[in-house]
């Protein structure tokens, strides 16, 4: 692991989740009866053919702010390339479902996704206890997977040969954040609190046994349930062990609340999460308590180069909103897919081949050129080029502050 710290950077717009950010499950109602809300109804053009590549992410309920700007990300890319698949005698078109950050819902969805003929693709989810059980879907009709956010491991540990991602896992995640909190802030003895999901039961576990390795010790591990609005009963555990740093493993609804009602009660320490925190929401929610929070986030600084530059200015031209921290990989997972959609048409002599064989291109993409990401998927479909990078609150403001990067 190659650390890289960089205090001062400001961020302008792209952080993370995880989700998990990366992330865990919340409830919502969908804002149709099967889920999708397609964002264009315009026709084929004449003699072309409908190529349909759908998003899955929480576009309602407490995840909804990151869902919503993956689904934008990945809508503006499509529109983008458009022209080109065109020429090609293709027509692109998005089939945006909410799945809630619900793995229940997810897997509704994957199955309406698998009877439509028409879609080749999926980008998505944010939530990894949602991309788990949806994706054995998704293998099932060889649709190919780009996930822009989950960080859990068990995604490309199985051997599904649709499933990709171009983030970070939480065994690469969750150590950055230990060797931070240990070396870089002193912490030796810490309390850890996590949602008992896929995503922040396996990122606290990462993080704890990092730690501990780091000569730090865990005070404290307890769960908490998605959705729940009062965390007092943790908040005082935490305050009787009195440790150096809280370490939270989830989302920033819920973190959020933790955060402000524990400075409320007095505790002064850091608190450090990962890309499940990376949203503006922490923010909304925590207030002036959020100052002090350090994440790791699997998302970059999209000011670092100047195709991120021209994605921010393109997408608040477009959306009338600043990005948030998935935006652009929503952006770069959609780039991907449609590398591997180009590839597969070209080298079926111009014909549309089967689902199995784009899957089979996108899980070959070597050296991708995204807005912020350089993407090439090993044989397990991660990106052997992701980072992991750290950033402080020390305003109420989001972005928050890049005080680091890691290398694997």
């Amino acid at each position: 692991m190659k650390f890289k710290k960089s205090v001062g950077l400001l961020l302008s717009g792209v952080l993370s989740m995880g989700i998990l950010a990366a992330c865990s499950s919340d409830s919502g109602s969908s804002s149709s009866s099967t889920g999708t809300t397609p964002t264009s109804t315009e026709p084929a053009a004449e003699g072309s053919k409908v190529i349909k590549i759908a998003t899955q992410s929480p576009l309602s309920g407490g995840s909804a702010i990151i869902g919503e700007a993956i689904k934008l990300g990945a809508q503006m890319k499509l529109e983008e390339e458009k022209a080109k698949f065109e020429e090609l005698g293709y027509t692109l078109q998005l089939e945006p479902y909410d799945d809630q950050a619900d793995p229940k819902k997810g897997v509704s969805n994957a199955n309406l996704i698998g009877a439509d003929e028409q879609i080749y693709g999926v980008i998505g989810h944010y939530n990894s206890g949602v991309a788990i059980p949806s994706s054995e879907v998704y293998e099932k009709y060889n649709i190919a997977m780009v996930s822009p956010a989950n960080t859990a491991v068990e995604v490309t540990e199985r051997g599904l040969k649709t499933v990709n991602r171009i983030v970070g896992r939480d065994d690469f995640q969750g150590p950055a954040g230990a060797e931070y909190a240990v070396n870089e802030l002193g912490a030796k003895k810490i309390f850890v609190i996590q949602d008992k999901t896929a995503y922040g039961t396996g990122l606290a576990e990462a993080f704890i046994k990092a730690a501990e390795e780091a000569g730090a010790e865990i005070v404290g591990n307890e769960g908490i349930t998605i959705g729940e609005k009062d965390f007092n009963g943790v908040i005082n555990q935490v305050l009787n062990k009195k440790p150096d740093l809280v370490f939270f493993g989830g989302l920033y609804a819920e973190g959020g609340i933790i955060i402000k009602q524990a400075r409320d009660k007095g505790i002064d320490v850091p608190f450090m999460g990962g890309d499940g925190m990376d949203s503006s929401g922490l923010v909304d929610i925590a207030g002036e308590a959020v100052k002090n929070t350090y994440i790791t986030s699997v998302a970059g600084d999209s000011t670092a180069t100047e195709s991120g530059k021209k994605f921010m200015e393109d997408y608040k031209a477009k959306f009338n909103k600043d990005p948030e921290g998935f935006s652009v990989y929503g952006y770069d997972s959609m780039g991907v897919f449609l590398t591997g959609l180009e590839a597969a048409i070209t080298a079926n002599n111009g014909e549309l081949p089967g689902k199995d064989k784009v899957a089979e291109a996108v899980r070959a993409v070597k050296d991708y050129k995204g807005a912020l990401t350089d993407v090439s998927f090993d044989e397990k479909g991660d990106n052997i080029n992701a980072k992991i990078f750290l950033y402080k609150f020390e305003e109420a403001s989001y972005p928050p502050v890049q005080v680091g990067e890691v290398s694997q």
